[in-house]
């Protein structure tokens, strides 16, 4: 399986990590686009570098680096993720604005129907987001906000992490065991 991952700028950096993190343990082949606002979250938040993350993925590229394999339909993925998703991420894909690397590679996942998950960060919303959400909705885009259930009793921030990283796979058809399913 080959899943590209976006970290965008928005807090929340841990989700984009740990899913790299999970991924790599699963043996899942993945292309890493860091934004340059969520380097600077990503020293605030984790103290972690971007080179740091990048050796997570099994390959990373520069955001103005347009010309990178991930950027063309004829590179065949599984899917995308972008965790964190910036409000300004979440707009440029939801209006096919291809203004750097990861905007261009969620085009591409659209175009050739490729399942996108955008891991969306930010509260409250506004009407302009909710807009966003819907119009990336309606273009296939799942959009999973970054809230952990509780119903599995979490005892640690890890736990809650695990649950939103779970969540994803999930949608990715990925097996795995990060939370226990909720049973009536």
């Amino acid at each position: 399986m080959k899943i590209i991952v976006g970290i965008s700028g928005a807090s929340g950096i841990i989700y984009g990590v740990r899913l790299l993190e999970v991924l790599r343990k699963l043996k899942v082949e993945t292309h890493l686009i860091v934004t340059r606002p969520a380097e600077i979250i990503a020293e605030a938040e984790l103290g972690m570098k971007a080179e740091q993350i990048g050796r997570l993925a099994f390959r990373s590229y520069k955001p103005e680096d347009l010309a990178a394999p991930i950027a063309s339909g004829g590179f065949r993925v599984d899917g995308m993720v972008v965790a964190p998703c910036s409000m300004k991420t979440l707009s440029g894909i939801a209006r096919g604005y291809g203004g750097n690397l990861l905007l261009r590679a969620a085009d591409v996942a659209v175009k050739e129907g490729k399942p996108l998950i955008l891991v969306v960060r930010e509260t409250p919303l506004s009407l302009i987001h909710l807009r966003n959400m819907v119009a990336a909705a309606e273009a296939g885009v799942t959009i999973l906000p970054a809230c952990p259930g509780f119903y599995h009793k979490p005892k640690s921030v890890k736990q809650l992490v695990d649950f939103v990283v779970g969540k994803v796979l999930d949608q990715l058809g990925i097996p795995h065991r990060l939370y226990k399913p909720w049973k009536a």
